[in-house]
């Protein structure tokens, strides 16, 4: 104990004993390994969807234009990808029965990239062209994400779920047209 205190009464123990505590903070800001344990589960009903005694008989029903399964990438990643075109002409991404692990920073993309299996596709998506459709919901459950009006669907072909904080994609699919 004494060897301990004669270190940091010295101004170079003092500073590395800073340093330690700063950097172990940042390190614990900037990888978030809490979150591997915390899951976030969001159970979104797809829009403009009605019970059949409530719709109208000529109210035409939200239709899936493209779809795909979610491969993992860099986390466990399963469910599946719908691009859903509603009855006022507007698109959603619905990701339903996902299930990944929760991250810092996690999008979700629509990309031009293909979808690659393995490490090799970990880190594609982010070298064409892209959209965010916003930050992850949850990591578990069945979500919904707004395609802006102006976003040509026609020059993108695939999905990911993308750790914009370390540039990897934790799951993609392939957007098979419908």
């Amino acid at each position: 104990m004494g060897r301990v205190r004669r270190v940091l009464g010295r101004p170079l123990g003092i500073g590395v004993l800073v340093l330690v505590v700063v950097a172990g903070g940042f390190g614990l800001y900037w990888f978030q390994p809490w979150k591997l344990w915390q899951d976030q589960t969001v159970e979104e009903a797809l829009p403009g969807v009605v019970e059949p005694s409530d719709a109208p008989s000529s109210a035409p029903a939200p239709k899936t234009v493209a779809g795909g399964e979610l491969i993992s990438h860099e986390h466990t990643t399963s469910g599946t990808v719908k691009l859903v075109r509603l009855a006022d002409g507007s698109h959603v991404l619905r990701l339903e029965q996902l299930d990944t692990s929760n991250g810092p920073d996690l999008r979700v993309w629509l990309t031009d990239a293909p979808v690659k299996e393995g490490r090799d596709g970990w880190r594609v998506f982010d070298d064409g062209e892209h959209v965010s459709l916003g930050k992850l919901k949850g990591n578990k459950g069945s979500q919904n994400y707004a395609v802006p009006n102006d976003v040509d669907l026609s020059r993108y072909s695939s999905v990911s779920i993308w750790c914009d904080r370390f540039d990897v994609s934790f799951g993609a699919a392939e957007l098979a047209r419908a």
